[in-house]
């Protein structure tokens, strides 16, 4: 009986080995995915192009070697969405971890507490009466928090079931910006304003430039590093109030941090990309599947799972069709079948 503990032991760390080759393959996946979406689009670009391109600004005696048109697609379109999708696929895979660690709760994600449904409002605002791309983004940030903190605010009126109360709060609140989305849609220009809100609703990239990408590289890594500090915080949380407050953590103030950080990190993604769901419930789940609930390794792979998932949906809505398939419709359509056959797997366990 006294061998139990050691043969255990020897199982989880044999367990752990033998995964380890397959999460060095998750890390490095990003990355061949980012050179192989530089190859993707309706203009064949090679790799020796690519190649030539993305060291022409520190040798500047190839560009000429290099077709103009294969220089511009590369720098200006498809780098900078390349860029977005990966870090808007990092985010939501990062915060949907964490919300499920504070929530204890496998069935939701960054938007239980209606940054999605705010920033939608806002954005339809400023379509609305607006209409400038940027007033667009920065409407859709800004009340895409403003949806989060009325939900936590509100749910801190009531003292019992705090995590029930933020919950429901939540869903309140997006439901109640929901409505005034379909409100701005009824009385919007329906030749022109309408198409707008609904094509942004829906979710794309077509409209990311440079210029767009400094407030979403700077939120999503500082998110990102935040949560990767106070990983081992996450374990605890994961347990319950009563097991963090006795190891001596403040679960009100960490919960809050995590969600201020997970805030930010996902308003400025919906800002960018409009309303792209699925990715933050779906990835931690495949996380999970392959290196288990340790978040000193969940959060990393389920960065290095949304930023692989979220390339893969752009390169398919930019390719598979003449016209381009909005994102939120091919995370739908995708997420749902692999959520019903990791769970099936994990046999609805996490």
């Amino acid at each position: 009986m006294k061998n139990l503990p050691q043969s255990a032991n020897l199982n989880k760390e044999n367990h752990s080995i033998a995964k380890t080759p397959l999460v060095l393959l998750l890390i490095v996946l990003p990355l061949a995915l980012f050179v192989l979406s530089l190859t993707l689009g309706r203009y064949q670009i090679g790799p020796v192009d690519i190649f030539k391109v993305m060291i022409s600004p520190l040798f500047p005696s190839i560009a000429g070697e290099i077709p103009d048109i294969a220089k511009q697609l590369i720098l200006r379109v498809r780098l900078p969405r390349i860029l977005a999708a990966l870090l808007i696929g990092a985010s939501y895979g990062a915060t949907g971890t964490a919300f499920q660690a504070i929530f204890k709760n496998p069935l939701v994600d960054s938007n239980i507490l209606g940054v999605t449904s705010g920033a939608g409002f806002g954005a339809a605002l400023a379509f609305l009466f607006l209409g400038d791309p940027w007033l667009v983004q920065i409407s859709a940030f800004i009340f895409g928090l403003m949806a989060v903190f009325l939900s936590f605010f509100s749910s801190r009126l009531y003292k019992t079931s705090p995590l029930l109360v933020l919950t429901l709060m939540g869903i309140l609140v997006g439901s109640f910006f929901s409505s005034l989305t379909s409100l701005l849609k009824y009385v919007a220009d329906p030749l022109d304003t309408l198409p707008a809100i609904t094509f942004w609703l829906l979710g794309s990239l077509t409209s990311i430039t440079w210029q767009n990408l400094p407030p979403l590289i700077i939120l999503t890594m500082l998110g990102i590093t935040f949560l990767w500090l106070i990983r081992w915080r996450l374990n605890i949380l994961s347990l319950g109030d009563a097991e963090a407050s006795v190891l001596g953590i403040n679960p009100t103030r960490m919960k809050l941090s995590i969600i201020l950080f997970s805030t930010l990190m996902t308003a400025v993604a919906v800002s960018m990309s409009g309303v792209i769901g699925w990715v933050g419930l779906v990835i931690p789940h495949a996380g999970r599947l392959i290196v288990g609930p340790e978040h000193k390794r969940l959060l990393p792979v389920s960065v290095c799972l949304g930023a692989a998932f979220m390339m893969i949906i752009d390169d398919v809505a930019r390719t598979l069709l003449p016209g381009e398939i909005p994102l939120g419709v091919l995370t739908g359509l995708i997420g749902v079948p692999i959520l019903v056959l990791l769970m099936r797997r994990n046999k609805t366990g996490w």
